[in-house]
């Protein structure tokens, strides 16, 4: 397993799903975790699910680690910019910086509109702006609050949690251009940011068993899913790599990097890397 001791963390949108995972797979390599989202009590949250930001701090602290819960919404530049501020002044370096946080598909495991819709032009046009503007936007203005740390120590990573809709057709116009939009942006700022050795990445997850994924377990085929700790422990693995560069500016596939780094689901098992046809 990956060593972490010594490093920082920020995940965002943790307050459940791939985000929880991902903060509980760096807090047990030792990480120190910031953890944002907007659910700060339970009950509270926009989606019908469980979890909160300090129930994943609490976890990722009794795994090792040491959670941070921060309220934050990352659609607030202001919130973002103070949340940046304090993990400067009380850490002074940030080693690792997960852009998890999303928006627009709130209601997908809910039985709502998505069940309904047959096309584009039948969506709420409030699709595009929310996964644009609290997922693709809201990555990019965490990134360029993070860069300036990173770049004084000349060392960090960047992960866009992204999805195979960025190179398919069949998987949603909103949802499609804007994980495709991620993933290029990941590509530039590898770029840009290379000669500081701070390797940026889009990585795009399997079948996760999130709390809404089990919730309609009833219609997905797990036999080859993953947990969302698995998600963690991939990019503590690649964080924790000396040679990570070579990977900077590429999109990567969680299971295939499980299988470069020896990585061991929760369950003991390694799921497959799917293809792009079969996601």
């Amino acid at each position: 397993m990956a060593v972490l001791t010594g490093t920082v963390a920020l995940v965002t949108g943790a307050s459940r799903g791939v985000g929880k995972g991902i903060a509980l797979g760096l807090g047990e390599a030792g990480a120190t975790v910031y953890i944002t989202g907007r659910t700060v009590a339970a009950g509270q949250a926009a989606v019908d699910l469980p979890g909160t930001i300090h129930e994943t701090a609490e976890a990722v602290t009794r795994l090792g680690g040491r959670g941070i819960a921060v309220r934050c919404n990352h659609t607030n530049d202001d919130e973002v910019r103070e949340l940046f501020r304090r993990i400067q002044a009380e850490q002074g370096r940030l080693d690792i910086l997960v852009n998890n946080v999303w928006g627009g598909y709130e209601f997908y495991n809910d039985g709502t509109e998505f069940w309904n819709e047959k096309g584009f032009w039948t969506a709420p046009l409030s699709r595009w702006d929310k996964s644009f503007q609290a997922g693709v936007r809201a990555h990019y203005v965490a990134s360029v609050f993070a860069a300036p740390l990173m770049i004084a120590q000349e060392s960090g990573l960047i992960v866009n949690i992204s999805f195979f809709a960025a190179q398919r057709d069949d998987r949603g116009v909103a949802y499609g251009a804007a994980k495709a939009a991620d993933d290029r942006m990941a590509a530039c700022m590898a770029h840009e940011l290379r000669e500081y050795n701070v390797a940026v990445v889009s990585l795009y997850p399997g079948l996760v068993r999130t709390e809404g994924v089990m919730k309609a377990a009833q219609f997905f085929d797990l036999s080859n899913s993953e947990s969302p700790q698995f998600i963690g422990r991939v990019i503590a693995a690649l964080a924790a790599d000396p040679e990570r560069m070579r990977h900077s500016g590429q999109v990567l596939v969680a299971a295939a990097v499980a299988q470069e780094y020896d990585v061991i689901d929760i369950d003991g098992k390694r799921p497959r890397p799917v293809t792009v046809d079969e996601a």
